[in-house]
């Protein structure tokens, strides 16, 4: 087997220069770590053996740790009075509505023309996948939006709003997960599947997740007031080091790991006195170095024979998510009376993804019980991610153009 440390050099240098490329091009970095990581996958490259892959759930572990808390770290609760509660109507129903869309359109169209899909899923995974790949649907990806409103200096409040509800919609994508992976769970393991055995079985998790989150955050508040910590190197070693045994504390109770360490990162943002440097030091030191190996290493997972088994399903997901966040703005700005400009324009900002969508679905992959279907899963979501991530910054530029908040 090749020397691991020449495939970590080598995936480090290929995703960087790939993601550069991607930048000069007016695309999101991310799409050029994923395309990275498609070139480096073993299906394709004789340099990277078969095996690999399946070898970095540690790293892979520690990025979506370091995803998830960023999470977290925006869900501050002086923004979210500040935003009001226009900006959380339309999150709220924006999500919930692609969810919806989602779930519904995936199992009547697998149930009854599955087959025409070509999908090759058990009639007994329908349901399972439907609402796994449904939750999956909600999480946004603003960062193609805020390049665009970086480049061109947009201003108002369509740009404003967009940003708002992006922030938002990461947390209410780990919502939605959470429930869904709990009814597929109970659903694959078949049996009665009563409502009373799920919603405790999820409520337990909850609390386990969110509870271990909270003991880590307060411990890491502590530590930091007694040893009166001002040293950004520190910052970054506590730091990583709590939030990786917080993910893994939680993982063997039991819990959710992705959740509690977005309750970590809730926990410092809004109880830390130091919380804008802290998250200022991660931005500049950890960010890219941790999305190169995460967005590389998931384009490196990829199983090619489902990408083409799936390639009808990923247009579908594409279109249907679309309708729901369409939807779900319009009826969530309209149960607010937001202007007529937030209702017509506030979609096409929301409809970029990557990010934590991809971690939510290698975490389907880790979990030996959606074997069946997470293969497929994967394929569809990462097919989704380059077409949403490729044209979102046109998308963007095109909606504050229309909406008047770009003015060359």
């Amino acid at each position: 087997m090749m020397d691991t440390t020449f495939i970590v050099g080598l995936i480090l240098i290929t995703g960087f220069l790939f993601g550069k490329t991607a930048e000069r091009w007016g695309l999101p970095k991310a799409s050029g770590y994923i395309l990275a990581g498609v070139a480096l996958n073993p299906g394709i490259s004789p340099v990277i053996p078969a095996t690999f892959p399946d070898l970095t759930e540690p790293v892979t572990n520690i990025c979506l740790a370091f995803i998830t808390f960023e999470v977290g770290g925006s869900l501050s609760l002086e923004k979210i009075k500040k935003l009001g509660r226009g900006i959380m109507s339309i999150t709220f129903f924006e999500s919930v509505t692609a969810f919806v869309f989602v779930v519904t359109g995936f199992y009547l169209l697998l149930t009854f023309f599955n087959s025409f899909w070509g999908s090759g899923l058990d009639a007994h995974w329908v349901l399972p996948f439907s609402m796994l790949i449904g939750s999956l649907a909600a999480p946004t990806d603003p960062s193609a939006t805020l390049a665009v409103s970086h480049e061109y200096h947009a201003r108002g409040m369509v740009s404003d709003t967009i940003m708002g509800v992006a922030a938002f919609d990461d947390a209410m994508g780990m919502i939605l997960y959470s429930v869904s992976g709990a009814v597929a769970l109970s659903l694959v393991a078949g049996g009665d599947v009563s409502f009373l055995h799920v919603s405790g079985a999820f409520a337990t998790e909850m609390a386990i997740s969110v509870g271990v989150g909270f003991i880590f955050g307060y411990l890491f508040n502590r530590l930091t007031h007694y040893f009166d910590l001002s040293n950004e190197a520190q910052f970054i070693v506590i730091l990583l080091g709590l939030m990786a045994l917080c993910f893994g504390v939680s993982d063997r109770l039991n819990g959710d790991p992705l959740l509690s360490t977005m309750s970590l990162g809730f926990v410092i943002v809004n109880y830390n006195r130091r919380q804008e440097i802290i998250f200022n030091v991660l931005e500049r030191y950890t960010e890219e170095l941790i999305f190169i190996f995460f967005f590389t290493i998931s384009g490196m997972h990829l199983v090619f024979s489902s990408l083409v088994q799936g390639s009808m399903l990923i247009g579908l997901f594409v279109v249907l998510r679309a309708a729901g966040k369409f939807s779900g703005t319009r009826l969530g700005a309209k149960i607010t009376h937001m202007p007529e400009k937030i209702k017509k324009y506030t979609a096409w900002g929301l409809i970029p993804q990557g990010g934590i969508v991809i971690g939510l679905a290698l975490a389907v992959r880790k979990e030996a019980a959606f074997t069946g279907f997470s293969d497929l899963l994967l394929g569809v979501i990462m097919g989704a991610t380059i077409i949403h991530e490729l044209v979102g910054p046109l998308l963007a530029k095109l909606t504050l153009k229309r909406a008047g908040e770009i003015r060359n």
